[in-house]
């Protein structure tokens, strides 16, 4: 069959398979993101007994793929069963949806923690040091202060970590989550046609290449000062 053709007949579940994916990948990242910061100021600021189980937690995450830990909930939720069905979490785990939204948060959770983190202790103290002197709260310090030079610092990492949520959500597709490209096995199966891959590489990379500008541009807007010197430098290049 023609590529097109491919295209003509299935973009209905090539469509809904991309829904899927950022559904999947943006619902995980920003869960992880609301949770990040927590963790993130408790391994700069609390004693290390504290931070034993966090340090435990993210370890075990980084150091294992993605993949072993979807297969620990999906196929261990089943190991549970009574227990989950008494404490009422046995509804939410039952679906495979929900299983790979709990592993993405749980992976992202430790890898955006780590680069918070980097991003906090990056902040430059003398303007920790003038908050403190006018007699800035520290909540009020984490608003205005901290929290927004550590995310201007962690940025860029952080849409690392986006994009490589978004090409890990095809794992998805092994615990029978249709996604991308558990649509695209899908589409394969009836005619065994290749191109159906084809196709899926290249949705992928114009999410990908969507996100990567619309993450640059959120960049400029937050630290302009970054874009105004980059202009500068490409102007002298160009004129020497």
């Amino acid at each position: 069959m023609n590529p097109l053709d491919i295209l003509q007949s299935y973009w209905p579940l090539f469509l809904s398979g991309a829904f899927t994916t950022l559904k999947l990948t943006f619902m995980g990242v920003g869960i992880a993101a609301a949770l990040a910061p927590i963790l993130a100021l408790m391994r700069v600021r609390c004693n290390p007994i504290v931070q034993a189980p966090i340090r435990l937690y993210i370890s075990f995450v980084r150091g294992t793929p993605i993949l072993a830990q979807l297969f620990l909930i999906y196929y261990g939720a089943g190991e549970f069963r009574p227990w989950l069905q008494q404490v009422g979490l046995w509804a939410f785990l039952r679906e495979p949806f929900n299983c790979a939204l709990l592993a993405f948060v749980l992976n992202s959770l430790a890898y955006q923690t780590e680069i918070l983190r980097g991003g906090i202790q990056g902040v430059n103290l003398g303007e920790v040091e003038a908050a403190k002197a006018i007699g800035m709260p520290y909540r009020t310090q984490l608003r205005r202060v901290i929290l927004p030079h550590a995310y201007r610092i962690a940025w860029p990492a952080l849409g690392n970590e986006v994009i490589l949520m978004i090409k890990a959500s095809a794992l998805a597709s092994v615990v029978t989550v249709f996604d991308l490209m558990g649509q695209t096995r899908t589409i394969f199966s009836r005619g065994y046609d290749f191109s159906a891959y084809l196709w899926a590489g290249l949705i992928y990379l114009a999410i990908t290449a969507m996100f990567v500008w619309l993450w640059r541009v959120a960049e400029n807007r937050l630290s302009p000062q970054v874009s105004l010197r980059k202009r500068a430098h490409d102007m002298f290049e160009k004129g020497a």
